[in-house]
């Protein structure tokens, strides 16, 4: 699944190539990825006529801000937007088309389908379902030392599972929170209210780095992700834990291990990362 690297490349990539297009039509061959407004040809009307004016990212959300809307747009698993020209074959797994008035069109490509998309008059788009139950994402001011700190001492749960809560904090998934607990050095199985506060600050400096990193990286590619125009992510280059079962630890030289933490595959080193 994309986590915030990796919309965040997605992001400033569309940006360079649908700011300032304006929507003639939309194509929706999978409604079911549509879930505000439930009627299709409003939808598409509410769209047509509509020029992109900014993309933002909210957590792991794409933002896209048109004149009187904002399109809330998640990938899920494996969902991907491409631009092509109206003349190019349309591709498997193309599910919704947005068309421009110089003869290109977005293209939103979904092998598993899991992704959502919703429409939302401008400035209503936080104050419901899916950005409304969304903390901050490490980027934010807001996600600060203290702020971190409150949440985990609220909670019993696996520091694991705390930090993959989107209520809790935005944009992290299972690359980044193995990543950041390695950077960290905290076992994923320690309890969360558990936790001390130079070890919240360690887990809040390792998460924002991480993320940083990634970025700078262009995110991660594991399995099927690439960015917005097909480029390969390279931070998978510089993972410590994640994916790297049974090889040596880069900092110790362990053997890293594969457990599962509330239902997730999670990754490693017991000697860096002891339980307390």
């Amino acid at each position: 699944m994309p986590e915030l690297p990796e919309v965040e490349t997605i992001k400033n990539t569309l940006k360079r190539f649908v700011i300032d297009k304006t929507i003639t039509d939309v194509s929706v061959f999978w409604p079911k990825i549509i879930k505000r407004p439930d009627d299709i040809e409003q939808f598409k009307q509410l769209l047509t006529e509509q020029t992109i004016q900014a993309i933002h990212r909210k957590g792991k959300f794409l933002l896209f801000e048109l004149d009187d809307a904002v399109l809330v747009s998640h990938l899920r698993m494996e969902g991907k937007y491409n631009v092509h020209l109206s003349a190019e074959p349309v591709k498997k797994h193309t599910h919704v088309i947005f068309k421009f008035n110089n003869g290109e069109e977005l293209r939103y490509n979904d092998v598993r389908k899991f992704g959502t998309m919703h429409l939302f008059k401008k400035g209503d788009e936080c104050n419901h379902k899916p950005l409304n139950q969304l903390a901050p994402d490490p980027f934010d001011e807001a996600f600060t030392v203290d702020y971190l700190y409150r949440k985990l001492k609220k909670t019993d749960r696996l520091i694991k599972s705390v930090l993959l809560d989107q209520s809790v904090v935005a944009g992290l998934g299972n690359i980044y929170v193995d990543e950041t607990l390695f950077k960290a050095k905290i076992h994923p199985l320690r309890k969360a209210n558990k936790l001390k506060k130079k070890e919240a600050t360690a887990i809040w400096e390792a998460a924002i780095s991480t993320l940083k990193e990634a970025v700078d990286q262009g995110g991660t590619t594991i399995r099927s992700y690439v960015n917005s125009q097909g480029d390969m992510g390279m931070f998978q280059q510089e993972l410590f834990v994640y994916g790297q079962e049974n090889e040596p630890c880069k900092t110790c030289g362990k053997t890293i291990v594969k457990m599962k933490v509330g239902g997730r595959g999670t990754h490693v080193c017991v000697s860096c990362q002891k339980m307390k």
